[in-house]
């Protein structure tokens, strides 16, 4: 005791009596630093109008960062204790803002593709490589009839793309086709119809990842290849060119959503009639709770036909991806020519497209087409060509895989569809490509892959343009009900599932329907000589109901327990273009 004594003493006469008080104080246990707060996070507050969302988050002090008027929502940042706050509302729900990415996948050594080996590094060509694509779904027939997408406006949300590039600025005649340009990370807008000047047109993003610029090269390209064909499959379609993802091929769901937004807003301003999006994120909701779902399902109630990726998952069963899940929109999944387009009898399914059926109970994929070492549009200096150089063709073109670029294709082919008869409506337009494409069947015509891998089969552009099928898409579906919310109206809102369940041996199957289970198969002819029973019953709905379960449960992959609840609160999960894969 003596020594503390001691110091006293001597703070006592060198500091004086005030030091000592505080001392005193500190060695008494003076109050603790207050703790640093936590720091703000993104999430979408979504209301029963835009205006509420937005005066809710100011109500507790938040800030808001975007307006999302297609679901009348906001992004903001927000403490948790904001969260909470607004979570005490009924009216209003707060959900993490999660992230996407591309979908598009990386090659095998084998390169190839029609086009030959990769060039090992910006190998200059003399000509521009064979992209093989438009050949193997009926395009150059398609357009020998003077229908090659000519008015129909395609908006591709992505990570940008090169809009200079020669076959993707110019059509066949070498007008401008390129309508406008928005980033909907920056929020700017260049609108070519109006005009732009050179100054502005010299700040537009470039797409430095170059996967936005591979995809709308595979939709539109209308330079010639080798092979005498053009490089894309509506070579004539305009196009509108959004930026939703970085340089890293990756966004969040707020920034997609705005991109929806803006193609929905100017739909009419530059004929919008179809919106690619080749990327995903992991559904963890009913796909009528997810919120960029619920942008994409009115983007089909306005007239938009949305073409999604399935995903790059696969080939396990219920892997198909946001926003692939909605049962309304096309789902894409892909297949290969196994590097020999002339030859049809080893194409096969690729073994990373995603699988259904969804959670819900539909059949996805509603299709498949091309998106194994697929050659299109891309800038040497990008991220993946400078990564997976020996893939490069030339300085301009690039060979990657994935279900992005059989999205790509189906794009273009519904642009075809829409020139040829402006007056399709989305459903229509789904239910010609499913009734026009080919199913993989073997040697005694039964099927080569479960319809829960390839959907009604291979996208055929010939049939589907030319085709007068009607009214087999989205039956039993009422799209107004399921995009209401609880409170938001007199009328309640009705959500629906689909004819797939399980069997406790964990196979799937179609009620109603001889399902033919979840079995894969490879190498086997693609070819019109299966006729789908029933006029493609399983793509029926039903209403929703607590009484429908998967025959012996449901588990969320990595063990979340699927169930009714709201959207839940820790969704990290990327949001982006597909994932890199190897060539098939």
């Amino acid at each position: 005791m003596r020594q503390p004594t001691h110091r006293l003493e001597i703070v006592l006469r060198s500091l004086g009596l005030a030091a000592l008080a505080l001392l005193l104080v500190t060695a008494a246990g003076a109050p603790a630093a207050p703790a640093p707060e936590t720091a703000p996070e993104s999430f979408i507050v979504q209301g029963r109008d835009l205006a509420q969302a937005a005066r809710s988050v100011r109500e507790v002090g938040g800030e808001t960062t975007d307006e999302l008027g297609i679901i009348d929502a906001v992004a903001a940042r927000l403490t948790p204790e904001q969260v909470a706050a607004l979570r005490e509302d009924p009216t209003l729900r707060v959900l993490e803002n999660r992230a996407t990415e591309v979908t598009g996948k990386k090659t095998s050594t084998d390169g190839g593709g029609g086009g030959g080996k990769g060039g090992g590094g910006g190998t200059e060509f003399p000509e521009i490589p064979d992209t093989v694509v438009p050949r193997l779904v009926g395009a150059p027939a398609v357009w020998a009839q003077n229908v090659t997408g000519a008015g129909v406006g395609v908006a591709v949300v992505d990570t940008a793309a090169k809009w200079t590039l020669p076959g993707i600025k110019e059509d066949r005649a070498g007008l401008q086709r390129v309508l406008a340009i928005h980033d909907a990370i920056e929020n700017r807008t260049w609108d070519f119809v109006a005009g732009v000047s050179r100054k502005k047109a010299d700040e537009i993003p470039a797409d430095l990842y170059g996967h936005g610029t591979h995809v709308t090269g595979v939709i539109a390209n209308s330079a010639l290849t080798a092979a005498g064909d053009h490089g894309g499959v509506a070579p004539d379609a305009d196009l509108v060119l959004v930026r939703a993802l970085g340089d890293d091929g990756s966004g969040s769901y707020a920034t997609v959503i705005k991109a929806i937004d803006f193609v929905v807003k100017n739909k009419d301003l530059f004929g919008i009639r179809v919106l690619n999006l080749s990327l995903s994120a992991p559904p963890q909701s009913f796909y009528w709770e997810d919120p960029l779902n619920q942008a994409v399902m009115e983007a089909w109630r306005q007239g938009i036909v949305v073409v999604a990726s399935a995903g790059n998952t696969g080939p396990d069963p219920m892997s198909i991806g946001v926003p692939g899940n909605v049962p309304y929109v096309v789902t894409v999944g892909a297949m290969s020519d196994a590097v020999t387009p002339e030859t049809g009898t080893d194409d096969f399914l690729a073994s990373f497209s995603s699988a259904g059926p969804t959670v819900e109970g539909f059949v996805k994929p509603e299709l498949v087409a091309p998106g194994g070492h697929v050659i299109s549009n891309m800038q040497s200096s990008t991220h993946l060509a400078t990564v997976h150089s020996e893939y490069q063709f030339g300085d301009q073109y690039f060979q990657m895989s994935g279900t992005s670029q059989a999205t790509g294709v189906v794009s273009g082919v519904v642009a075809l569809m829409l020139e040829h008869d402006p007056t399709l409506s989305p459903d229509d337009v789904k239910c010609r490509l499913m009734t026009a494409s080919r199913p993989a069947v073997a040697a005694d015509g039964t099927l080569a892959y479960s319809v829960f891998q390839q959907g009604a089969g291979l996208v055929d552009a010939y049939d589907a343009v030319f085709g007068t099928a009607s009214g087999c898409a989205n039956r039993g579906l009422d799209l107004a009900l399921d995009l209401l919310r609880e409170g938001e109206s007199l009328v309640a809102p009705v959500h629906y599932r689909g004819r797939a369940n399980r069997l406790p041996d964990g196979s799937y199957y179609l009620e109603g329907l001889d399902g033919d289970g979840f079995m894969w198969s490879d190498g086997y002819l693609w070819n019109d000589g299966f006729m789908w029973s029933d006029g493609y019953l399983w793509n029926d709905g039903f209403m929703w109901s607590d009484g429908y379960l998967w025959n012996d449960g449901f588990m969320w992959s990595d063990g979340y327990l699927w169930s009714d609840v709201k959207f839940k609160a820790d969704l990290t999960e990327a949001m982006s273009a597909n994932v890199w894969v190897d060539q098939e």
